[in-house]
């Protein structure tokens, strides 16, 4: 799990390093794509649309999905299926059922 915690890392304001990617994965979806393939990107507002180092420091959104989870291979982990659907299992699927309790 330590791993999938420092990958998780990579998933945020990732612009330059997903630039320097040559493929790019989406965590929740599971998608892989090359990085021109994303055209948005979130993190500057007003209050830092003048800072030049502003634009590295945003975050890559999935093309196919729109979520914040992408990861490049300039992350230092090899983005193929079975490394996004570990990361997808450990931070997308979250919900818990567990049997009801009798009542005491």
């Amino acid at each position: 799990m330590a791993d999938l915690l420092e990958a998780y890392r990579h998933t945020t304001q990732n612009r330059a390093e997903i630039e320097a990617s040559r493929a790019c994965g989406c965590c929740c979806c599971m998608q892989i794509y090359p990085p021109d393939e994303i055209v948005a990107w979130t993190g500057l507002d007003v209050s830092n649309l003048d800072d030049p180092d502003a634009a590295n420091a945003e975050t890559a959104l999935c093309p196919r999905c729109g979520s914040e989870s992408v990861i490049g291979d300039k992350s230092g982990h090899d983005i193929n299926p079975q490394f996004l659907g570990r990361m997808q299992e450990a931070w997308f699927q979250t919900t818990i059922i567990r049997p009801s309790r009798a009542p005491k």
